[in-house]
């Protein structure tokens, strides 16, 4: 019990101890007030049930005014986004004082738009078109709170068994890609860090359930995305691991974050400590689903009965192990940020849109201000 909620207990109790009770009687045709002892009545009763409901009235106004918050996603429940599904059924929430709806999403370019337009008010998303949309639209405040994905999952994929070897190879072959891609979009950045020559690379549009048949059918020799996506989906077509070549941006001089959390300058003024708590809930999940991997994968399977299990098993393995678990993460814990590899990624987005950055710094984009402490960042 807090000391504040015991002495107000103690004092309700004294003052029960000490006055008398009225209660009513038939008095000659009339009803009067007349003290009667306290005994008459169940001071244990009383005494209880008042000092009971005065620790309980600060718990439930506590209760009744936890702020809420607007999650929205990058996509559709899997593995690499359960951690907030874990976070709203192991009762992180609740527990940090918060609530927070969860809304599923169609794309992480998505999510900067709706969090300038007042539509949510922290989303999880990939953070390279976060960094676009805040260069493009600077009155918008897009702001990253806490970065999740310590590495991109940005990737070329090419057939074990063709002619590209090393990125260098890529020069003078077709890749097939949607025109939104990430990794079409950002292929000019990765082609300038891994020495490819940029004009010597063809594309050819495709709808996303096309890509993965490019490469299989030999329709394309390579295919950009997401290696979370696009490994796991030519698996479950015919083109195994061991017969896929993956060229990670990461692994060539392009040092990307990944996934990250995002708000609105206008947000985080407003709200600092729901804004807080939220993100504290949501670390807390990450690392529930680092330490049992099989009851996040159950919790999912809960919110989303269509799950694969297996196939999200092994992306969520695929996710930690690529993206997720780093070296600096190991050292440092999750959102650990050096603010000038933030600033050479946002450097990065600017060359590959042809955009001019004008004033995004590192320190404008980013903040650490409502991170948990360390401790609780640790994995």
């Amino acid at each position: 019990m807090a000391a504040t909620d015991a002495e107000g207990a103690k004092g309700m109790t004294d003052s029960i101890r000490n006055r008398p009770i009225l209660v009513a009687l038939p008095q000659a045709g009339a009803l009067a007030p007349r003290p009667l002892p306290l005994s008459l009545l169940s001071r244990r009763g009383a005494i209880a049930a008042l000092a009971a409901a005065a620790i309980a009235a600060p718990r439930l106004a506590r209760a009744q005014a936890a702020p809420r918050v607007r999650l929205l996603l990058d996509w559709a429940f899997q593995s690499p986004n359960a951690f907030a599904l874990v976070a709203r059924e192991r009762g992180f929430f609740r527990e940090a004082g918060v609530d927070v709806s969860i809304e599923r999403g169609s794309g992480s370019g998505r999510v900067p738009p709706q969090l300038a337009a007042g539509a949510a008010d922290l989303g999880y998303a990939d953070i390279n078109p976060a960094i676009r949309f805040a260069i493009e639209n600077p009155n918008a405040g897009i702001l990253c709170v806490a970065v999740l994905l310590d590495r991109s999952p940005l990737c070329v994929i090419t057939r074990a068994d063709g002619p590209v070897a090393a990125p260098k190879d890529l020069e003078g072959r077709m890749l097939a890609a949607p025109d939104f891609d990430a990794g079409r979009q950002l292929f000019p950045a990765f082609a300038r860090a891994a020495g490819i020559d940029r004009a010597r690379v063809a594309f050819t549009s495709v709808s996303p359930e096309l890509r993965e048949p490019m490469l299989v059918q030999r329709r394309a020799e390579g295919i950009t995305g997401f290696v979370t996506t696009s490994a796991i989906a030519l698996k479950g077509i015919g083109l195994g691991h061991a017969q896929q070549r993956v060229m990670m941006y990461a692994g060539h001089g392009l040092d990307l974050f990944g996934a990250a959390l995002l708000t609105t300058r206008a947000f985080a003024d407003a709200n600092p400590e729901a804004l807080r708590r939220a993100i504290g809930a949501l670390l807390r999940g990450v690392r529930a689903q680092l330490a049992d991997p099989a009851e996040a994968m159950a919790i999912l399977k809960r919110a989303e009965p269509l799950t694969d299990v297996a196939l999200e098993t092994e992306r969520h393995a695929m996710n930690v192990d690529r993206c997720l678990m780093t070296p600096n993460v190991r050292d440092n814990g999750l959102s650990a940020v050096d603010p000038q590899r933030m600033a050479r990624g946002i450097a990065a987005v600017e060359l590959a849109f042809g955009l001019d950055a004008g004033g995004l710094t590192a320190e404008r984009f980013w903040t650490p201000d409502f991170l948990p402490p360390r401790a609780e960042r640790s994995v």
